[in-house]
């Protein structure tokens, strides 16, 4: 009646086992390192870095305790926070000779102690919050009014480009600020112009106006419009933001909205507020532009003549000058796609582009107009231009098309990389900077700790008194509750923050009442006159209905916080509803195998340990319940 077989005690071990190792990276704790990433978009950190690392530190007698090179940067680990400094001195020295143009950026941060062995079996431990594990924390203003100005422009540059197909002649297109002004010569001119605004600029509104002898046009944006790009570019610049901190190896950063024009970024373990601001300060915008390939050009670039009006001088990654125009074609945000790949003809590596209907349209009337001629790819950070690449136009291009040339598989890669990584939309600046500090963060974790300790400690000491012999074993299910509980969150590689710690104290609270539930209905039915193990497999059987009924209309209020809320309380719902998950598996399946395996092998059991059970009509009865 109460056995177990033994593929049960099997599950039982195997869980355990799991849970165990999944645990233990979050004891370890976390150590001192110095972070090396790339500063630009184009240098990368390969085993060649790592050499020129390793040197410099053995120059200055730094031995770390774990050097590490993964996808996107370098991390040195140190048994103390003065090696660590040290390190990012001497790091700092023979890394970036020039801080105005500095290829890497060499930061501070933690890095868990965990053992190889773990780190081989992906047992990592949770990622912390900002609140425990310290880092810094901004807010980005985005600058809306430099958004329309820029959308503006662009309306502008797309007037002019109408009014010439349409042979509109002796129009002129101005534009000061977000508004755009049309002079034409006769009013003719000026009913079509307006047709033309009507029919193929529908976000843009017009005036009609005379001034003398000439006919003018007043062009804005619509409000309903501007509310639009400016929720457009928002979002633009958090998935941009992504991009670019997810390239530099931050774990789990933190990007979300506030607001209408406000974005929060949080940076755990980031200790130097000064390097976050590099990491934010990569954010970049893409450019194409038109190789200016006229005689004065070539001189220009050959550097025997000033550069032309109208073009601008760049270098390209091998150091060579390249005069491009200063006319935008079109700009990361028409691109929507980058994928590397190989030409089917001569098999050398290419990137294949996507570009919106508006992109398509113009990179065809260029492409036809410009065959043979060289289109650069720019990329600006940090207000320097440097053209990627600048290959011929050898045919007519739409909304896809493909760069191909002197490039191997992993500049392919990387190029593609950095065009799916976007520009901004609008220009943002820091308006509030915080630093918490690790020692900060410790304490945090400490306090939490003792919270979620003594919470423990006073359910025990209550259940096992209050229940004697199965109310130790109510105790070690709800310990293998918060096992279980850790693990599944560092599987998940979830965040914890102090919510969650505070999710893990009620967690508790919420799974020990199952088995309280249990126990009473044991109780209940030993004072009904059941025998020991026929209340034992009736307590858990009738407690079972009225244990899930409780726990999934919990889960019910977690899942409506997880699904909508944010922040602090997301943080809280995720640890809640998996704490109730492992509350029904500890509470239910794992305690009665512990029962059935102290009991369940007792064929004339007469009494059980389950403290005082009263019966109707006495005061008073005996610490064990018999069997009558």
């Amino acid at each position: 009646m109460n056995r177990y077989p033994v593929w049960k005690y099997a599950i039982m071990v195997i869980v355990l086992l799991v849970g165990l190792i999944y645990t233990l990276p979050n004891l370890f704790g976390e150590a001192p390192a110095v972070q090396v990433s790339p500063a630009k978009s184009t240098v990368k950190v390969d085993a060649s870095t790592q050499q020129r690392v390793e040197a410099a530190l053995k120059a200055a007698n730094l031995t770390p305790d774990m050097l590490t090179l993964d996808a996107n940067s370098i991390r040195a680990r140190f048994g103390t926070t003065d090696d660590q400094l040290k390190a990012r001195d001497v790091l700092q020295h023979a890394l970036v000779p020039d801080a105005n143009d500095a290829p890497y950026v060499v930061a501070l941060n933690l890095v868990s102690r965990s053992p190889t062995w773990l780190s081989a079996l992906h047992a990592f431990p949770m990622y912390l919050g900002l609140d425990l594990r310290g880092g810094v924390h901004f807010m980005l203003q985005v600058d809306m009014q430099g958004a329309l100005d820029k959308r503006a422009e662009t309306f502008a540059s797309d007037l002019r480009t109408a009014l010439r197909d349409k042979s509109i002649r002796g129009a002129a297109v101005t534009r000061n600020g977000q508004a755009i002004e049309v002079r034409l010569r006769d009013a003719a001119a000026q009913q079509a112009t307006q047709n033309i605004i009507q029919d193929q600029f529908t976000d843009l509104a017009a005036t009609a106006s005379q001034d003398g002898s000439d006919y003018k046009l007043a062009v804005t944006i619509k409000p309903e419009a501007a509310r639009r790009l400016e929720d457009s570019a928002l979002k633009q610049n958090i998935t941009t933001l992504h991009n670019r901190i997810n390239e530099l190896g931050v774990a789990e950063p933190v990007i979300q909205q506030q607001g209408l024009d406000r974005i929060i970024v949080q940076l755990p373990g980031v200790q130097d507020t000064a390097k976050a601001k590099e990491i934010l300060g990569r954010t970049a915008t893409l450019e194409l532009r038109l190789v200016d390939e006229s005689a004065e050009g070539r001189a220009a670039e050959l550097g025997t003549g000033p550069v032309p009006f109208g073009s601008e001088r760049f270098m390209d990654r091998e150091g060579r000058p390249v005069i491009v125009k200063k006319q935008v074609v079109i700009s990361g945000e028409n691109l929507t796609d980058a994928q590397p790949g190989f030409d089917s003809q001569t098999q050398q590596p290419k990137v294949d582009l996507t570009v919106d209907a508006k992109g398509g349209r113009i990179m065809r009337d260029v492409s036809r107009d410009n065959y043979r001629k060289r289109l650069a790819i720019l990329l600006f950070e940090k207000g320097k231009g440097e053209v990627l690449t600048a290959p011929s136009i050898n045919g007519e291009l739409g909304t896809r098309f493909q760069i191909s040339g002197s490039m191997n598989v992993v500049e392919a890669n990387d190029l593609a990389l950095l065009l799916r990584a976007g520009s901004l939309a609008a220009p943002m600046e820091i308006i509030e900077e915080r630093t918490i500090g690790p020692s900060l963060g410790a304490d945090n974790i400490a306090m939490g700790f003792k919270s979620v300790a003594y919470g423990f400690l006073a359910i025990m000491v209550f259940m096992c008194v209050y229940y004697a012999l199965f109310g130790v074993f109510s105790s070690i299910a709800l310990g293998v509750n918060l096992l279980l509980l850790v693990a599944i969150l560092s599987m998940l590689q979830a965040t914890l923050t102090l919510p969650g710690i505070a999710a893990m104290a009620l967690a508790i609270g919420v799974a020990i009442d199952s088995n309280v539930l249990i126990n009473e209905r044991v109780r209940e039915e030993l004072r009904n006159g059941a025998s020991p193990q026929a209340a034992i497999h009736a307590g858990y059987d009738r407690a079972w209905g009225t244990i899930l009924d409780s726990n999934v209309t919990t889960l019910i209020a977690g899942l409506a916080l997880l699904a909508f809320g944010s922040g602090p309380v997301r943080g809280f719902a995720v640890v809640h509803c998996i704490g109730i998950v492992t509350s029904m598996f500890s509470a239910v399946f794992f305690s009665r195998g512990l029962v059935n395996l102290w009991y369940g092998r007792k064929k004339k059991l007469k009494t059980v340990s389950i403290g005082t059970v009263w019966r109707p009509g006495q005061a008073d009865d005996t610490a064990l319940a018999k069997a009558k």
